[in-house]
């Protein structure tokens, strides 16, 4: 028992030490992590803390939750990026803790251990801790429900009331952070394991009653109230959506069917080569531990066909599959270590070859970025090419990143070589956790330096400023963000054609990327005041009266 505390001290350390430092050290990316970011300003702003809103408008794409825990941290840290990102490393912190009880209930401490090395070693689900978008509490919430549930399904286990209860309320957590959307997915899973189970009885009714009605009390704090203190527009909106994302690509974001099997496959390495492994392994012999191994095989691959479905491919979509993933990952790695099954040539073809693409992409990239001016002329795109333009001082330090993992890549099939599975692994995913926290230190603030933080700048210095600031021809929430805009009575801002050409009642600041600007420059009042890698700035002045 106090060995166990040790690993869990040990974790929240080690966790701690890993997710938080460097939070606040690039501007927040738009869309998504701008998006909530600047829900929380604005509650905080207006005082109204139960309305989800953007540019001071109601917006119903998404529940309060992770809102409110941004409006939290930004009440201790301030409105900043530190803040905003806060929450998601907490959640590191808690998943990584979880993963670690979960596995040692099911297998042992050594597969807790196992397990908590696996999530934090893989690239995706290292890099999410570390960002301002809603989905890892939202993961968090709808696998803890399922993991609770899955105990329910489980002959004889005791206490079935409580993980009843558990289940419920976690899964209406999950909602309020992101929607029904996770609903669907666990009455999915749970179709789906019934029918793998030929209908058989394992729950009871009285069960069921108590997951359903749970998650609608927790659904009901939010869901609710709003319904009975504004009416069902808004509820009816947030449906509608929902249905528009699944149904149609949302901004542009399309993509193949199987574009989540790709970045599952690249994003989540090393886990998603040792997950392979697992899908052609026996189960277990104990009950517990087979029931377990069902859950989550159902849970991806219901996530995993779900959102390749969805019209909409957005990256972070997928990640509800990182903890199925992580888990099958482990559970492959947990008998390799123990020589209870083969160590498969392609299991080194895999991670030889994966592992050096973006070792080679996190080493070849730094060195682009250096020499750019050898190759910069063949990029078609003038406003690309101006973004590349940003003075970045590139050195050789950008690469270690890759060569650490590239290192990592080899030692791990050299251990393997000599029979040192566990060490193989150790070093693998050590080299990753090394890899992603140095490039999200070197690298990423470098990438944002050309990619969008000429526009922040601009925003930012018109902090305070008594005047209008909009992006055109666009979409951006930074305007909002770094520009913190105040809550305007009978505010017009919105309406575009009237701060093109109606009668303003003081400056505007329009901001274009260079491919828009003739658009602008079609209106003589709009006079162009600078430009900045590739964003081209204007204003216009209200009319003399």
């Amino acid at each position: 028992m106090i060995r166990s505390y040790r690993y869990e001290l040990f974790i929240v350390i080690l966790t701690t030490l890993l997710f938080i430092p460097f939070l606040g050290a690039v501007h927040l990316f738009d869309w998504d992590e701008i998006n909530f970011a600047e829900s929380a300003r604005e509650m905080i702003a207006t005082g109204d803390y139960f309305r989800v809103q953007i540019n001071f408008q109601p917006f119903w794409e998404k529940p309060p939750l992770f809102i409110w825990m941004q409006v939290v941290s930004m009440k201790i840290f301030g409105i900043n990026e530190f803040a905003a990102r806060f929450p998601n490393a907490l959640c590191g912190v808690l998943t990584l803790l979880v993963l670690f009880r979960a596995g040692k209930q099911l297998f042992g401490e050594k597969f807790g251990l196992l397990w908590a090395l696996v999530y934090a070693g893989t690239f995706l689900t290292f890099l999410y801790f570390k960002s301002g978008i809603i989905d890892p509490w939202f993961n968090f919430f709808i696998f803890l429900s399922i993991y609770f549930f899955s105990f329910l399904t489980q002959a004889g286990y005791e206490h079935r009331t409580r993980n009843a209860w558990l289940s419920g309320i976690l899964l209406g957590l999950a909602v309020l952070t992101k929607g029904p959307v996770a609903i669907l997915v666990v009455l999915l899973c749970l179709l789906i394991f019934y029918i793998s189970i030929r209908f058989r009885k394992v729950i009871s009714f009285k069960e069921l009653f108590i997951i359903a009605f749970s998650t609608a009390v927790v659904c009901f704090a939010w869901f609710g109230v709003e319904l009975m203190r504004n009416g069902p527009w808004f509820l009816q909106e947030f449906v509608v959506y929902q249905i528009r994302l699944f149904r149609t690509q949302d901004a542009g974001h399309g993509g193949p069917f199987f574009y989540h099997w790709i970045v599952l496959l690249l994003g989540c390495f090393p886990a998603s080569v040792f997950m392979i492994k697992a899908f052609f392994m026996r189960g277990s012999t104990y009950t517990h531990q087979r029931n377990f191994y069902k859950w989550m095989t159902i849970m991806f691959w219901v996530v995993l066909i779900l959102f390749s479905i969805v019209k909409t491919k957005i990256v972070h979509y997928s990640s509800l599959c990182y903890f199925p993933l992580s888990f099958l990952a482990t559970y492959a790695i947990f008998y390799l270590v123990q020589d209870k099954t083969s160590w498969k040539r392609i299991m080194n073809v895999g991670i030889a070859l994966i592992g050096s693409l973006i070792a080679l992409a996190l080493i070849v990239f730094p060195f682009l970025m250096i020499r750019k001016d050898q190759w910069i002329g063949m990029v078609k795109d003038e406003f690309a090419v101006a973004n590349l333009q940003a003075q970045i001082d590139w050195n050789l330090w950008d690469t270690l990143g890759g060569f650490v993992l590239l290192a990592g890549v080899i030692c791990c099939i050299y251990a393997v070589s000599k029979q040192r599975r566990m060490q193989a692994v150790i070093v693998l995913f050590g080299a990753v956790i090394l890899s992603m926290f140095y490039t999200s230190w070197r690298l990423v603030p470098k990438i944002e330096l050309f990619s969008q933080a000429a526009a922040i700048r601009f925003y930012e210095s018109k902090q305070g400023m008594d005047a209008y600031v909009q992006p055109m021809y666009y979409k951006s929430y930074a305007h909002l963000f770094y520009a913190r805009k105040a809550p305007l009575a009978n505010d017009r801002s919105y309406d575009h054609a009237w701060l093109l050409a109606g009668d303003i009642d003081k400056p505007v600041y329009f901001i274009t990327k260079l491919n828009k600007v003739g658009e602008l420059e079609k209106y003589p009042d709009i006079i162009r005041i600078g430009d900045e890698n590739g964003f081209v700035f204007f204003k216009r002045e209200p009319a003399l009266k």
